[in-house]
């Protein structure tokens, strides 16, 4: 029998076991999509409890604590940090099969020196096993960053931020780590929302363009776009219910826009005329600028209306959408390609049953502009499991181009969680063993050694250009 979480953990063949000792294991960390906060890096803060790190807004971990039938005072409620881990321990002793399983004990292991098995049993002594080391003063979060060897972060930030922590982080020659914002302006486009209007406002003073019309805002919005490329911004994100086309003439638009401000919420048919247009111009802005575009889509989101009342989005209530159509994704893209305004764009859906539709997409739009300039992004969120990951592995290599892929994200709010690089990485050798072992592909190690240092990290840093930054 295998033990758990040997130093082979998940590299299953001889070829899997060298391809990730002497190729992958050592090669830096690329986070090009997170979602922590640049002030906390600046700050340095030191975290005083193992909760307050691991479960203060981890809503992975809060799914599968009311899966398991917690009462939400341990998971979003009033209950002590110690309360709340004693909690989770025992959720996650048994969480068999569950991804989670994996990442926590991965964290203990490379943080805390924890060798152990988390559970009920062992609850009490990890707790204060990770509380005594997270009062060291080499405990604050750059050493977290620090020890990972993390080269660049990417935080998600939105055009009416200031950015003076990438500035104050910038100047700081004492860390390392490059840290880099990325454009967010899901707050611009999401017309429908009550709080737009309000939005509006705050962008107009913060850009210094009043905003009366549509022509308003994409001036405003290129505004800021040149404040983020002042501070060395490359990409952006946008979060869609799908990658949506419907063209509709430059007076559609501005009706749509001039009604809206006029406090008439848009029908379905009107807000995918306004997400069209306004996409079309980012599209176009991130080409001239050489921006990457990234688009998350394929999630429904806030599905427990109760609980969303009661604790806002991002809870852990939302799940998996179906909608998703591939004729509107190829139709968008195409229209971009017909304009010559197609930037270097990644593609991630929370539906598995999408791998194909982008892959074969990406296909038909790849050119010598540069490698994958289309790409399949890394499994996202529900996906990012051992078997999601082999799935998009699998896909993006069998209808593209496996080694010109950028590799693993981490898509997280905390400081612990670039042990998944190493999950990812684990995965990608695995893969590209057994291929090796089954006779698909030859036993060619310096070739493989090199497509899996790339799509560790060398990759990213080209596809997004951050070499020059570091």
């Amino acid at each position: 029998m295998k033990a758990f979480l040997d130093k082979d953990f998940l590299l299953n063949t001889e070829t899997a076991r060298v391809l990730y000792h002497e190729a992958a294991e050592d090669c830096p960390i690329i986070d090009y999509h997170c979602h922590i906060s640049p002030k906390e890096i600046w700050e340095n803060i030191h975290y005083d409890t193992i909760t307050q790190v691991w479960l203060g807004g981890d809503h992975y971990k809060w799914r599968l604590m009311r899966c398991a039938g917690v009462d939400e005072k341990y998971i979003t409620g009033d209950a002590s940090d110690h309360d709340k881990f004693m909690a989770w321990a025992k959720v996650l002793g048994k969480a068999i099969g569950n991804p989670l399983y994996h990442w926590s004990h991965l964290e203990l292991r490379r943080f805390f020196g924890y060798e152990g098995i988390l559970n009920e049993t062992t609850a009490e002594e990890v707790y204060k096993l990770c509380n005594e080391q997270l009062h060291r003063p080499d405990f604050g979060v750059r050493d977290l960053v620090t020890r990972s060897n993390v080269e660049t972060i990417c935080t998600t930030d939105d055009p009416i931020d200031s950015l003076e922590y990438h500035e104050k982080l910038a100047e700081d020659r004492s860390f390392a780590t490059t840290v880099l914002p990325a454009w967010r302006p899901d707050k611009a486009m999401n017309i429908e929302k009550t709080t737009w209007t309000d939005y509006i406002a705050k962008l107009a003073e913060v850009s210094g363009v009043a905003i009366r019309t549509f022509a308003d805002l994409k001036e405003a919005l290129s505004v800021r776009m040149d404040f983020f490329a002042d501070h060395r911004c490359s990409l952006s994100d946008h979060a869609l219910d799908y990658v949506m086309y419907a063209p509709a003439t430059e007076q559609e638009v501005e009706k749509i826009f001039a009604d809206r401000l006029a406090g008439i919420i848009p029908d379905d048919a009107a807000q995918a005329k306004f997400k069209t247009a306004f996409m079309q111009f980012a599209a176009g802005e991130y080409t001239r600028r050489g921006w990457v575009m990234q688009l998350h889509y394929g999630c429904r989101r806030d599905n427990n209306p109760p609980m969303f009342d009661r604790l806002g989005p991002d809870t852990g209530y939302d799940c998996v959408n179906n909608t998703a159509p591939s004729t509107q994704t190829a139709a968008f893209l195409g229209a971009l390609k017909s304009a010559d305004i197609l930037p270097k764009t990644i593609l991630y859906s929370l539906n598995t049953n999408d791998n194909a539709a982008i892959d074969t997409i990406c296909g038909c739009f790849q050119d010598s502009s540069a490698v994958c300039k289309i790409q399949h992004g890394s499994a996202w969120w529900f996906n990012d499991h051992f078997d999601g990951m082999i799935d998009q592995l699998r896909s993006f290599a069998s209808l593209g181009y496996l080694a010109g892929f950028v590799g693993m994200l981490t898509d997280s709010r905390s400081f612990l969680s670039y042990p998944r690089h190493e999950y990812f990485r684990r995965i990608l050798c695995r893969v590209l063993g057994e291929w090796v072992e089954q006779g698909m592909y030859p036993e060619d190690l310096d070739t493989l050694k090199e497509i899996v240092r790339d799509i560790s990290c060398r990759n990213a840093r080209n596809y997004f250009r951050f070499a020059s930054n570091i």
